[in-house]
């Protein structure tokens, strides 16, 4: 969607070659000449759309129609009338428009969604009369009490909205499935998919509705025909999509699709982009943000299989896309269930993550190195862990971690950059309760870069989160190495209560470093 700041005339001009015919009397009649500086910002759309897929078009038009209802509320609340009146014609437009293009395309309708059009059709004239009546109103107390009739109207008109565009992508949604079900073309099949993909892309909601209509139920039937395996990595790209809500995870559950996506992982015939894509499907129904993974018991009965795929994949990837999708997989795994951190120590993982990390072809950004910490940081809390991580030169990697830093200044990369930190120090700190580890630790000057983070904010990107873990590490190699301290750093930083300790520091002036 564009932003454009046009004049009105122009704004106009755009709109007419999405209009019918009938309504452009309605927007010439209508349609402000002036600009407010709030207008300048309207969205509309450009005209370089109109080669662009159907559905899309409609998905456009309808977040355009939802935003205009949004404000025309928020110019309601203020008694514009004459902003409320002049939005709602754009508004009745928009939806006639919508419908004209929707039945355009659409091979079938049902009466149901005729009715919906028709009752959203006459309620959009309704209220466009209704605005009209209170611009022409000068009488306040008249105006007042029909401000409530009006707000019911708006709420019936964004009801009846939202009940249409509802059944509009459950049967495109329906219809997607239908071909993918239906056709034996390959062609066809490939189509259809790419279409569900970009439907899935536009929200959490219409991945509800794809699942519920069997979504997650076709693609993996899909994945189960060798004759379709050149659209394997596609379709398990949208069931990972898709399986970011509930129910396309329960879904996952009732077609065994573990063992499947555990099939293809293991399946050595399978090309790398495929492995790639199924261990991204891994990453999304085991991501430890999720509240409703509880339920795959079936992940149990194959988590050998697949992490030991997994880890060949990091191995082997020849990309760093292919080795970020396969140890996100694993970090999340290792929050998932303890027992596959003692699979990582029998499969030599610690060493095949650690010379994973000194090739900056494959390792390339924070988000990598992000993956690759949280798998040792989780695994750190097994015993045998410190001797793997000591032998891989691990300590050295960890302190370098202590110093990521966001090039880009790059909201996301900045946030994947304190994890990154925050991590390596809960390694530190959990690997420290070894006098081995302790002493590495303290012969790479750990205690100083750790200092040097808990006083300076800048350093750490003023994440509180980091300031705790290199607290806790910094206190753990105190024990261990107390003369690696000064004074004042051993009476501010780890005497006091840890709490107290965060305080001072959280309240530090650059100026004190």
């Amino acid at each position: 969607m564009h932003l454009i700041q046009v004049d009105s005339v122009q704004r106009w001009m755009e709109d007419l070659k999405l209009m019918t015919d009938c309504e452009c009397m309605c927007i010439l009649q209508s349609k402000p000449i002036s600009i407010e500086k709030e207008e300048q910002n309207e969205l509309i759309l450009s005209s370089q759309y109109s080669t662009c897929d159907n559905l899309q078009l409609l998905l456009k038009r309808a977040w355009i129609i939802s935003t205009e209802l949004t404000r025309i509320a928020q110019k309601l609340e203020k008694n514009r009338w004459q902003r409320v009146h002049s939005m709602t014609v754009r508004v009745n437009c928009h939806v006639r428009s919508m419908i004209n293009e929707y039945n355009t395309f659409s091979r079938s309708s049902s009466e149901e969604m005729h009715q919906l059009e028709k009752l959203l059709v006459d309620k959009c004239s309704e209220f466009t009369a209704f605005t009209e009546r209170c611009l022409q109103t000068e009488d306040e107390e008249m105006l007042k009490s029909m401000k409530s009739c009006v707000n019911e109207t708006l709420t019936t008109v964004a009801q009846y909205f939202g009940q249409l565009i509802e059944l509009v992508l459950t049967q495109e949604a329906q219809n997607l499935l239908r071909q993918i079900e239906l056709s034996g073309s390959l062609y066809i099949t490939e189509s259809a998919i790419g279409s569900l993909f970009s439907l899935a892309q536009e929200g959490a909601h219409l991945c509800r509705i794809i699942a519920k209509e069997g979504g997650v139920v076709a693609l993996f039937k899909i994945c189960r025909q060798d004759c379709f395996r050149c659209l394997y990595p596609q379709t398990l790209r949208t069931l990972a999509s898709i399986c970011c809500v509930e129910e396309g995870m329960h879904q996952l559950e009732k077609v065994d699709g573990i063992l499947c996506l555990a099939d293809i992982l293991t399946d050595t015939s399978h090309s790398e982009a495929t492995h790639a894509e199924a261990a991204a499907v891994i990453a999304q129904i085991t991501s430890p943000h999720l509240t409703f993974t509880q339920h795959l018991s079936s992940f149990l009965e194959n988590m050998e299989e697949i992490v030991t795929a997994l880890v060949k994949l990091c191995q082997e990837a020849s990309s760093g896309e292919v080795f970020l999708l396969a140890s996100a997989a694993l970090a999340n795994i290792t929050f998932f269930d303890t027992m596959a951190c003692e699979i990582l120590l029998q499969l030599n993982a610690v060493k095949i993550l650690l010379e994973a990390c000194s090739d900056k072809h494959i390792v390339d950004t924070p988000y990598s190195r992000d993956q690759v910490v949280t798998i040792l940081a989780n695994m750190s809390v097994l015993d045998q862990c410190a001797s793997e991580i000591i032998q891989g030169n691990g300590i050295q990697l960890l302190m370098e971690m202590l110093f990521e830093r966001s090039s880009s200044g790059n909201p996301a990369e900045a946030a994947a950059c304190e994890r990154v930190q925050q991590k390596s120090a809960v390694t530190l700190a959990r690997l420290s309760r070894d006098p081995e580890v302790a002493e590495a630790a303290v012969k790479l000057s750990c205690i100083p870069r750790l200092i040097k983070l808990c006083r300076s904010p800048t350093e750490r990107n003023n994440s509180d989160s980091v300031l705790v873990a290199c607290l806790a590490a910094l206190r753990r190699l105190a024990v261990m190495s107390p003369d690696g301290l000064e004074d004042s750093d051993f009476q501010q930083l780890v005497k006091p209560r840890l709490v107290d300790s965060f305080l001072l520091c959280t309240n530090m002036e650059e100026s004190f470093v």
